[in-house]
């Protein structure tokens, strides 16, 4: 099947409804996608703490309309990456998975929220579900950012039979070594294909990362951005992932659960 993981730059001077039409236009160039990504809080801009309250939306508000719409209008699997989302009084970090009806048929509140030079912990409410959902493609696990450092989050995902994981990021640039490390990780030591899609450009003086990716079940580099806003495509065969489970039987030969 035909991925594409969208890169965005986010830059202080471009508002939420600026960004959200230029990206909207990005994804009318991806018809014939079966599957598409796109990164973490990047219509408000990660580190644009200030601005989350206001730009907060309830799960069923304009964010999510227009991507419902955008996913119907390509046919294609869309995780929109996530958006601050308002329930009563409480603000979450939730990514959205729309299917080529424009169904929305996941969401996922992030569950390890940064703290580290970062007032997400602060503003934010961290969720406590696992997400997997089944789809046509396969099973998919969501997951957000700092979650990669949470090993235990994927296995959880497989556990619930995750084939396909799907990682929405703001990952900064001077932590780049570990981004790369940790895509590649988390894709091989579950035997899973994993696409992620992360912010680039410079905003509130954090230069981020880019280098979106897609990786194997090998944990090899399918591919991947640079440090520049573009959209990464490849193709990948789901089938695989059995057939590497079954050459190669690590996950059955696991002692600790």
């Amino acid at each position: 099947m035909k991925v594409a993981s969208v890169q965005v730059e986010i830059s202080d001077d471009e508002s939420k409804a600026q960004r959200m039409h230029r990206v909207g236009a990005m994804l009318d160039e991806l018809e014939g996608y079966d599957l598409i990504v796109l990164p973490e809080i990047w219509a408000t801009g990660y580190f644009s703490f200030d601005r989350y309250e206001e730009e907060s939306e309830p799960i069923d508000g304009p964010f999510t309309e227009t991507f419902s719409a955008k996913a119907k209008a390509l046919g294609a699997y869309l995780f929109a990456g996530s958006f601050v989302e308002k329930d009563g009084e409480n603000l979450y970090n939730t990514s959205v998975l729309f299917d080529p009806q424009g169904h929305r048929i996941a969401n996922y509140r992030k569950i390890h929220l940064f703290r580290y030079g970062s007032d997400e912990g602060k503003l934010l409410t961290r969720g406590d579900e696992v997400v997997v959902v089944e789809t046509k493609l396969g099973k998919v696990g969501l997951s957000t950012c700092y979650d990669l450092r949470f090993p235990e989050l994927f296995r959880k995902q497989v556990d619930l039979g995750a084939e396909l994981l799907l990682v929405t990021s703001a990952w900064p640039h001077r932590r780049l070594m570990h981004w790369n490390l940790f895509n590649q990780v988390r894709a091989l030591e579950n035997q899973c294909y994993l696409i992620s899609s992360n912010c680039t450009g410079m905003t509130r003086s954090t230069f981020l990362g880019g280098h979106s990716q897609v990786v194997d079940p090998w944990g090899t580099v399918l591919a991947s951005g640079g440090e520049q806003e573009t959209i990464v495509k490849t193709k990948i065969d789901l089938k695989q992932i059995e057939h590497i489970r079954e050459s190669f039987p690590q996950l059955k030969h696991r002692i600790l659960t």
